[in-house]
């Protein structure tokens, strides 16, 4: 009998959820499960510098976040609503994939005003999902204009579970310092606890680095909502693989390094092209994968990782990787050692 959505519940007190990160990125806590010996250790972020090798890679997530969410009125009542961007669909004719919120009040047709000015307005013109639209962005200036209108009107979109409200650090906070590609709307939270100074340590220690992408999307957040885990459907997701992150990343593997994915976005990935002979593959497209146990994973033999939320797919993934009983029992530990959860947490090395 394969594994179950309820496998994956348990309680999780409130006060663990990090409304903040560390002040400083690299010393959240770390915990470092040893899958071979079944050992639970308790460190620093900083000590996973203890643990590699030169010529051990790591693999990171350069993708950026953008500030995804935006707040509207309608026209005619002028109620506030909640737009949260999803994917660009044209940039020719600026349509756009979003959620609102509150749903209900937002039919086709309707039209929705950004900005003190009403600079930037937006026509419904479908409807994909319950809270889902397709949006037509009407803008007066170029297309850099209208990209550099969203990220003026936008702000940073922190996870519904974060409850306080958004702050301007959190431009800075919720990025990692290696962001480049721009397309996610969440982070990529494993790698937030690298500091500059952490990441040269590592190079001048001899540690490789190769990067992807993968555009975070909200899929991310989504619930499992099937007890049957191979009934769920995972969102897709736009990720780039370069031949140069191959080419390091293949290499490493012949010479049975440690390849070490940093986040569950850059698992993803990685076992989305894969080839025949266990090698990475380059990579550009839509990846809908879902890794749950059992499951075999081909090019990363070590992870970093945050600690999810029950019954996510996140969770599902690390289970699949640690072992079932061994992530149950990091997770029992953690919740007594009072380790901080989800986006702005601590962080686990799994080796």
């Amino acid at each position: 009998m394969g594994m179950k959505l309820s496998h994956f519940n348990f309680e999780l007190p409130d006060e663990l959820l990090a409304e903040y990160p560390s002040e400083n990125r690299d010393e959240a806590r770390l915990m470092v499960l040893n899958r071979k010996e079944q050992t639970i250790e308790h460190k620093q972020f900083k000590d996973i510098l203890d643990y590699f090798e030169p010529e051990d890679v790591m693999v990171l997530n350069n993708t950026k976040v953008f500030p995804a969410r935006l707040y509207g009125n309608k026209e005619k009542t002028g109620a506030r609503i909640e737009v949260f961007l999803l994917r660009e669909l044209n940039p020719e004719t600026k349509l756009w994939d979003v959620l609102v919120d509150p749903a209900r009040k937002i039919r086709i047709g309707n039209k929705l005003y950004f900005g003190d000015d009403e600079s930037l307005v937006a026509e419904v013109i479908d409807n994909t999902t319950s809270r889902g639209r397709t949006l037509r962005f009407l803008y007066d200036g170029s297309y850099e204009d209208f990209r550099k209108k969203l990220k003026e009107l936008g702000e940073t979109p922190l996870p519904k579970y974060i409850k306080r409200n958004v702050e301007p650090e959190d431009q800075e906070r919720y990025q990692t310092i290696y962001a480049k590609e721009e397309g996610a709307v969440a982070a990529p939270t494993a790698g937030l606890h690298f500091s500059k100074h952490l990441l040269k340590r590592l190079e001048i220690k001899g540690v490789d680095f190769a990067e992807v992408t993968l555009h975070v999307g909200l899929g991310t957040f989504s619930p499992v909502e099937v007890e049957d885990l191979s009934k769920h459907k995972m969102d897709s997701e736009e990720a780039f693989i370069e031949k140069k992150a191959t080419q390091t990343i293949n290499k490493a593997k012949l010479e049975n390094r440690r390849v070490c994915a940093v986040g569950t976005t850059v698992m993803r990935v990685l076992e989305s092209s894969v080839s025949s002979n266990h090698t990475l593959n380059e990579f550009g497209g839509w990846t809908n994968k879902f890794i749950f146990p059992p499951y075999d994973f081909s090019i990363a033999n070590c992870m970093i990782t945050n600690f999810h939320t029950p019954k996510s797919t996140l969770l599902m993934m690390i289970s699949a990787f640690a072992g079932h009983d061994f992530m149950k029992r990091a997770y029992e530990e953690a919740v007594k050692e009072k380790y901080r959860f989800y986006t702005y947490g601590d962080a686990m090395l799994i080796i």
